[in-house]
């Protein structure tokens, strides 16, 4: 089975050719970074217009890639949310408007889901059950997974996802955007010592994650800091290490209590912060120390592309599941909601 993906669930075009036998045929991924730089941030309109200009050349450059023509392809599968409206429609109509053409089914993905399966493209791919750890700049939870569909939240965000707490922390700190690479970065330089920063929600039990406070408490520490003098870069690279320290272990101590809830060994972890240095070099420590085995998509796969979706999508076209072309985009999308295969 061979399989098109379409991922624009928010400021990126990916497009991806899956063959179930032989693996990623080809991958093909643009970001609008520069587009909303000026912003800082994402501007919803804009993104939707750019997947616009964007979707048929990559479609048409991945297929090229993949040696693939239309008559090859088995099913189309996009990202039908959670997301921002506008791009999910921009990918789901353009989706189910090449299956239409091509007679083949189309199958809408959940974008969590993708994520969350993203490991399963590498070689040393992990085997159900374990506890996945989705961290996105809209998401943070904590997902005990028993097989695909079967998924329990055992805890998420309330306010602010850990990617968005990074990107805000970094735009208070005067970096461009997209921010949590940029700090990620300006930590490297910075030395431990020099800050104290919470660990929320951790001094009391459950899984939930909460980093609003974190943020404040980063607006308040860069407000209070001298940073007019010749160690003003060095300051903020102190800072910038502190408050990626803290995040790095608020997310040790919840993933250590999920596993020990869940009595699992098994950790996965993907989004796109799951690109992060420390946290991959902490969690390997931590799985260590509990004999256990974490596992992570590549840095390719770990912010939104097309390869995640076509992979989900085939898994859920092979089980028979199929979309009507009549469906609708869903920005909010309970992850939990979905159906076992």
């Amino acid at each position: 089975m061979r399989i098109l993906g379409i991922e624009t669930s928010c400021d990126e075009t990916g497009i991806a050719v899956y063959d179930d036998e032989k693996g990623l045929l080809s991958h093909e991924l643009y970001s609008q970074v520069k587009l909303h730089a000026d912003y800082g941030g994402v501007v919803p309109e804009l993104a939707s217009r750019d997947h616009v200009r964007k979707i048929i050349p990559l479609i048409e450059k991945a297929m090229e890639d993949a040696n693939t023509q239309p008559t090859e392809i088995d099913g189309v599968a996009f990202t039908q949310g959670p997301g921002l409206v506008g791009a999910l429609l921009v990918g789901s109509s353009v989706g189910r408007s090449l299956a239409y053409a091509w007679n083949v089914p189309a199958v809408g993905v959940h974008h969590m889901e993708g994520h969350l399966l993203a490991p399963m493209l590498e070689d040393d791919a992990p085997e159900f059950p374990f506890v996945a750890l989705l961290v996105s700049g809209g998401h943070s939870m904590l997902v005990k997974v028993e097989g695909i569909g079967q998924y329990e939240v055992l805890g998420e965000s309330i306010d602010d996802a850990a990617g968005e707490a990074f990107d805000k922390t970094a735009k208070l700190l005067g970096l461009d955007y997209p921010g949590g690479p940029l700090l990620a970065k300006l930590a490297e330089k910075g030395e431990a010592g020099h800050y104290k920063f919470p660990r929320p929600m951790t001094d009391r039990p459950g899984l939930d994650f909460s980093f609003s406070g974190l943020k404040t408490f980063a607006a308040n520490t860069i407000r209070d800091a001298d940073l007019t003098g010749a160690d003003a870069e060095q300051i903020k690279a102190n800072i910038a290490y502190a408050f990626q320290e803290a995040v790095v272990d608020t997310l040790i101590i919840k993933c250590k209590r999920a596993l020990k809830q869940t009595g699992m060994k098994r950790l996965v972890i993907a989004g796109g912060v799951s690109a992060n240095t420390m946290l991959r070099s902490e969690m390997k420590a931590l799985m260590q120390e509990l004999k256990g085995e974490v596992f992570y998509p590549s840095l390719a796969y770990c912010t939104d592309n097309g390869a995640m979706i076509a992979y989900a999508g085939m898994q859920r076209l092979k089980a028979g599941e199929t979309l009507a072309l009549s469906s609708q985009a869903k920005p909010r999308w309970p992850l939990d909601t979905l159906s076992a295969i």
